[in-house]
């Protein structure tokens, strides 16, 4: 079980710090929420305490495995399905998983992608929000600052 202070991976939509937890009636249900705390923006996102487990919640990587990621980024591309609609599956799959290797994995396949030809308006947005997932848990897994981050993974790949 978590606790206010905790960092934790949201797979889908990055790392955070519970700030909170607090008491919730959706549709006439009453349910306790972790209140998460982005490091990016202003945002919060609110997790059902009961749903945590089903919904891939993760405490955040070590520091010392911070050079497991950059490896991974620095490795050779894994092949892609040539088709865009199963790759775009095959990504969404890695992300949800949690897994930041595996995130690590999309960012590096589609920024040098990116970089022969443009990606379409979907795979420019799963780039974004695996950059998003894997750039907050190494901020926070680091204590590091967003642009040193970005500037580890623009160098890594």
């Amino acid at each position: 079980m978590f606790s206010n202070g905790d960092r934790i991976l949201y797979p889908m939509h990055g790392a955070g710090i519970i700030a909170d937890t607090c008491e919730r009636i959706i549709l006439g249900e009453k349910k306790q929420y972790f209140v998460l705390k982005m490091p990016f923006g202003d945002m919060e996102v609110m997790i059902p305490v009961d749903k945590c487990e089903e919904i891939g919640i993760r405490p955040i990587i070590s520091a010392d495995c911070i050079e497991s990621v950059i490896d991974v980024l620095k490795s050779e591309s894994t092949e892609m399905s040539c088709n865009w609609n199963r790759r775009q599956r095959e990504n969404a799959e890695k992300l949800k998983s949690g897994d930041i290797l595996e995130v690590a994995g999309v960012v590096r396949n589609l920024m040098r992608v990116n970089r022969e030809k443009p990606l379409s308006a979907g795979e420019k947005k799963t780039l974004s929000n695996a950059r998003q997932i894997l750039e907050s848990e190494l901020v926070l897994a680091g204590n590091l600052d967003p642009e040193v981050v970005y500037r580890m993974v623009e160098d890594a790949v």
